[in-house]
C-alpha cells in the first residue's frame, strides 16, 4: 500500500499543535483506549462518558464539535447512527458513529512511542545476562541432537536476539544519560549524596556480574561458533515459510536474506562479549564506561559543593555591574565605575618606566596616558614577556645538598625495588597462596605484573606467558582450580582471589 502524501500525514498531526490540543488529545486518548477494549464505535456522550479530563468535563456541544474537527483532518472515520432513532425526525437529525481512522490509530501509535521513550529510565539489566547464558545453554543443547526442532532453534533465537538487544539498548542509553548532570547539580545536597550511593552500589553490583557472566558466555558463544550455521540456516528457513506464495526463487531469496540477517545478528552478540581482531569486546567497554560514570559523578558532587562554597558567578556578577551602569546619572559617573570595575587606571607606576629628560619630575599615576610621554617597552619583553632585571646578575646558589638528597633517594628507591624483584623473581612456580606477607614495595610490583598478565587473558581459565611492560622480567600465570583461595596479607590489607601458579623469571641474569 502506498504512503499517503505528506500534506495529510501533517494534517494528521495538526490536532497536537491547535489551539484546543488539550481537548483533541484527551479525545484520542479515548478512542485508542477503546480500540484496546475492542470497542468498534464511540458516540459523543461515550466519548465524554469515558474520557480522562483534567479538571471539569467539557459541554457535549464542545466534544461534538472536537470529533468533527478530527474527522476532517482524518484522525477519525464517521458514519451514521441509526441504531437510536425514535422517531422520523432523529433520523434526520445528524447522528454519527466515530472511530479512528488508519492514519489516526498510526499517529496514536507513534505518539505513544514517543512519550514512552522519553519517558524510559535506562538501566544497565543484570537478568538479561543470566537470560544469554540460559538461551546459549539452549542452543547448546539442540546443537548436540542427531535431528534438532527447528521450531525451538527459530525460538531460542529469538528471544536470545530480543534479550540482547535490549540489553545493547538500555547500555547504550544508560551510559549516555549518566553523564547528563545538570539535574545533579541543581538539586539538593541530601538529595545528590544519596543519589550517588544508590548509583555507585547499582555501577558495582552491574560491573561485578558482567565480569563474572561474561566470561562463561564468551566461553559458550565460542564452543557454538563452529555448529551454529545450520542452527541459523533452519531458523531462517522456518522464517521464510511466513513470506508472500511466490515462485521458487522468490522462496529462496526471502530464506537467503533470512539467514544474512540471522549471521548479522549472531556476529554483533558475539563482538559484545568475544574479542575480535583485536579490538575490545563491548562488554569490555561497557565495563569501563561504567567505571568513568564515577569519576563524572564525583565531578558533578565538587561542582556542587563550588557552588554552594559561596563562589561568585561571572555572569551573576556582569549582570549586577549592568544594572549600576544603568543606574549611573552622567557619563562620567559611568566612566568612573568602568574605570574602578576593569582596572582602568594609568599605570606610570611601572618599573619599567623610562627616566624623563631634563630632570622632570617623576609624572603623577593620575596622569593620563594621551598627555605623558610614550613609554618604550624593551624588545626583550614584548618577545619573551619579561625583561632582565636591572643591576648585577644574581649570585649562582650551590645545588649540591639537594643534588645528594635526591641521589639518596633515588639510590633507596631502587634498593626497594630491587629487593621486591629478588623477593618475587625467584625463577621457581608458586602458588600465590603461598606468598604469605608482602611489603608495600614488593605488592606494588606484584599487583602491577598481575595486572599484566591478566589483561592478556582471552579467558578466565587460560594460561599466559609474557614479558613485563620494562622488559626485566618474564611472568608465566596458570590459574588454578576456580573454587581455590588465595590470600596475601599486605600493610594495606588482606589481598584475596582465585589462586593460580606464578613463575617470574629474571631476563637480566
Amino acid at each position: 500500500m502506498p504512503a499517503p502524501p505528506i500534506s495529510l500525514q501533517a494534517t494528521l498531526f495538526r490536532h497536537v499543535s491547535a489551539e484546543k490540543a488539550l481537548l483533541y488529545r484527551r479525545v484520542m486518548e479515548t478512542f485508542a483506549a477503546a480500540k484496546r477494549q475492542f470497542r468498534l464505535h464511540l458516540r459523543p456522550d461515550e466519548v465524554l462518558a469515558d474520557g480522562t479530563w483534567d479538571a471539569q468535563p467539557p459541554r457535549i456541544e464542545e466534544v461534538q464539535a472536537a470529533l468533527t474537527q478530527l474527522t476532517e483532518w482524518g484522525n477519525l472515520e464517521s458514519q451514521p447512527d441509526t441504531a437510536r432513532v425514535a422517531s422520523l425526525s432523529d433520523f434526520y437529525r445528524a447522528r454519527f458513529l466515530y472511530r479512528l481512522s488508519q492514519g489516526g490509530e498510526a499517529v496514536e501509535t507513534a505518539l505513544t512511542t514517543f512519550a514512552r521513550t522519553l519517558q524510559r529510565r535506562a538501566e544497565l539489566q543484570t537478568v538479561a545476562l543470566e537470560d544469554i547464558t540460559a538461551q546459549l545453554q539452549t542452543l547448546q543443547a539442540l546443537a548436540d541432537e542427531a535431528t534438532p526442532d527447528a521450531a525451538k532453534i527459530h525460538a531460542t533465537l529469538r528471544d536470545l536476539v530480543r534479550v540482547f538487544e535490549s540489553l545493547a539498548d538500555n547500555a547504550q542509553a544508560f551510559m549516555a544519560g549518566i553523564g547528563r548532570s545538570l539535574e545533579l547539580q541543581q538539586a539538593q545536597a541530601d538529595a545528590v549524596l544519596a543519589y550517588k550511593r544508590r548509583l555507585i552500589d547499582y555501577l558495582e553490583r552491574f560491573i561485578g556480574d558482567l565480569v563474572s557472566r561474561s566470561g562463561g558466555i564468551a566461553q559458550r558463544i565460542e564452543s557454538l561458533s563452529p555448529r551454529i550455521e545450520p542452527l541459523l540456516w533452519q531458523a531462517a528457513q522456518r522464517e521464510a515459510r511466513d513470506s508472500a506464495p511466490d515462485d521458487e526463487a522468490e522462496h529462496l531469496d526471502a530464506t537467503t536474506r533470512s539467514w544474512q540477517a540471522w549471521r548479522e545478528r549472531w556476529r554483533g552478540l558475539r563482538r559484545w562479549f568475544v574479542t575480535h581482531a583485536h579490538e575490545p569486546p563491548q562488554a569490555e567497554l561497557l565495563r569501563s564506561k561504567a567505571r568513568a560514570a564515577i569519576p563524572q559523578l564525583l565531578a558533578a558532587i565538587a561542582t556542587l559543593n563550588e557552588r554552594r562554597s559561596g563562589r561568585s558567578d561571572r555572569s551573576a556578577d556582569f549582570r549586577m555591574l549592568a544594572g549600576w551602569f544603568a543606574a549611573c546619572d552622567s557619563d562620567d559617573e559611568a566612566h568612573r565605575l568602568a574605570r574602578a570595575a576593569f582596572a582602568l587606571n594609568p599605570a606610570r607606576h611601572f618599573s619599567l618606566n623610562p627616566a624623563l629628560k631634563d630632570g622632570a619630575p617623576e609624572l603623577p599615576a593620575s596622569t593620563p596616558w594621551a598627555e605623558a610621554p610614550p613609554l618604550r617597552i624593551h624588545p626583550r619583553l614584548r618577545e619573551y614577556g619579561e625583561a632582565a632585571p636591572r643591576g648585577a646578575l644574581p649570585r649562582v646558589q650551590a645545588r649540591d645538598e639537594e643534588r645528594r638528597l635526591l641521589a639518596a633517594q633515588l639510590q633507596e628507591e631502587h634498593a626497594q625495588i630491587e629487593a621486591a624483584r629478588q623477593r618475587l623473581a625467584t625463577g621457581r612456580p608458586t602458588r600465590l597462596s603461598e606468598l604469605g606477607t608482602l611489603d608495600t614495595h614488593a605488592f606494588a610490583l606484584f599487583l602491577s605484573l598481575l595486572g599484566e598478565a591478566l589483561t592478556a587473558q582471552t579467558m578466565p581459565d587460560e594460561a599466559v606467558e609474557l614479558q613485563s611492560s620494562d622488559g626485566l622480567l618474564r611472568i608465566h600465570l596458570q590459574p588454578l582450580d576456580a573454587s581455590s583461595l588465595a590470600e596475601i596479607a599486605t600493610p594495606a590489607g588482606t589481598f584475596s582471589g582465585r589462586d593460580h601458579q606464578l613463575t617470574i623469571t629474571r631476563l637480566d641474569e
